[in-house]
């Protein structure tokens, strides 16, 4: 095909994408009107049908259908419909347990419902259930998730005297989250030393949590700090220790250190995953290195990997620069396979450059493929 025969067809892969994405747009940003009108009687049903289903105890005893519905739920509004379901369960059995009750709490935090986790843990001794330092995780949990920060300090301070309860290692580490999501590192890393006053050892957790927070960040020294400071207390690291350091040595410029923690991890019996690999090629896009960046690709094919989203939204604008688009349409085509959500600007240029230099056909099925995945689309 001729470089002057693509414009109509570009015009036409140009339309299609967009149609797609203005469906994708439509279903995860669903306007008042589609909540008012066409979801309501679904929705309905959907809560019907989770009430009936929990009359089965293996049914309820499924977290990730509790989540996945409360946040289905929670995404057009239906907050009232999530706390019905939660009164349901009161006619179980089940609500005397610390640990189901504790799982409507977290997952009633996961959805930002913080007023309703408190009320149903304040019900606690009302419905015969007990409250231990596990359902006070639980709580501290739904208000971190719910981003309600300015509650921590009357929960951690009142709570545990009340409830006759010591704060433990999951507590500490809970505490600890909450400070980095509000971006206070340092007090996040002061935590570890109270837990340690406290005679509360931190577990590999804790430091991955500090790790994770100060790597990304750009704190590359304090990272390095908490690193050893791992070492010094005998806490082996584990995949997410590593992954945490590599991308922290990758967004110094110091991939090839990052390198050789695949080593070794490899003499520590740790597989390196999606994570690992998507470190190292951020790196070496820093770098401007496109010979490293396909090897390590090809790594993540070798070890049977699907590529995630992170090394998606990095990969494919850097190989677009470079026009190595057969590798940028591969990478599309994986990620479709492998159910990872796709940013529709990013798949939109990798369709636009494909089209340019007349590979309609690699165009095409990316649109096909985008058309049959609607549902897994990302609008930015």
């Amino acid at each position: 095909m001729s470089k002057a025969q693509p414009q109509s067809v570009y015009r036409r892969l140009r339309g299609a994408f967009d149609s797609v994405a203005t469906v994708a747009a439509a279903s995860t940003q669903p306007a008042a009107t589609t909540t008012a009108t066409s979801k309501p009687s679904s929705l309905r049903k959907m809560v019907k049908r989770f009430k009936e289903s929990s009359e089965s105890e293996d049914f309820r005893s499924r977290f990730d259908v509790y989540l996945n519905t409360f946040k289905r739920l929670a995404k057009y509004g239906k907050f009232s419909m999530i706390e019905e379901i939660v009164e349901h369960q009161k006619k179980f059995e089940d609500i005397t347990g610390e640990q189901f009750v504790s799982r409507l709490i977290i997952v009633y935090g996961r959805v930002g419902m913080f007023k309703q986790a408190r009320k149903l843990f304040d019900e606690m001794p009302d419905l015969n259930c007990p409250r231990t330092v596990y359902s006070f995780n639980a709580l501290l949990s739904a208000c971190i998730d719910s981003g309600e920060f300015d509650q921590i300090d009357g929960i951690v301070k009142d709570l545990p005297p009340k409830l006759g309860i010591t704060l433990d290692v999951v507590s500490h580490n809970t505490i600890m989250k909450g400070f980095c999501k509000m971006g206070a590192l340092d007090s996040a890393a002061s935590t570890l030393d109270e837990m340690m006053k406290k005679g509360v050892s931190p577990s590999v957790v804790s430091f991955n949590t500090l790790l994770n927070a100060f790597y990304r960040n750009g704190r590359f020294e304090d990272g390095e700090s908490i690193w050893n400071r791992m070492a010094e207390m005998d806490v082996a690291p584990d995949i997410i220790s590593y992954n945490s350091r590599m991308l922290g040595l990758a967004l110094v410029k110091r991939v090839e250190e990052a390198e050789k923690l695949i080593d070794e991890m490899g003499t520590k019996g740790i597989e390196p995953d999606a994570h690992s690999f998507s470190a190292l090629i951020q790196g070496h896009v820093k770098d401007d290195n496109l010979e490293a960046v396909k090897r390590w690709y090809r790594e993540i094919e070798k070890n049977e990997l699907a590529p995630n989203k992170a090394i998606f939204e990095t990969l494919v604008p850097f190989l677009c620069e470079k026009s190595d688009l057969q590798l940028a349409f591969e990478l599309c085509r994986d990620t479709f396979h492998a159910k990872c959500g796709v940013d529709v600007k990013l798949m939109q240029h990798v369709v636009d450059e494909l089209t340019k230099e007349s590979k309609v056909q690699e165009a095409e099925e990316l649109v096909q493929l985008a058309k049959k995945n609607k549902y897994k689309l990302i609008v930015s």
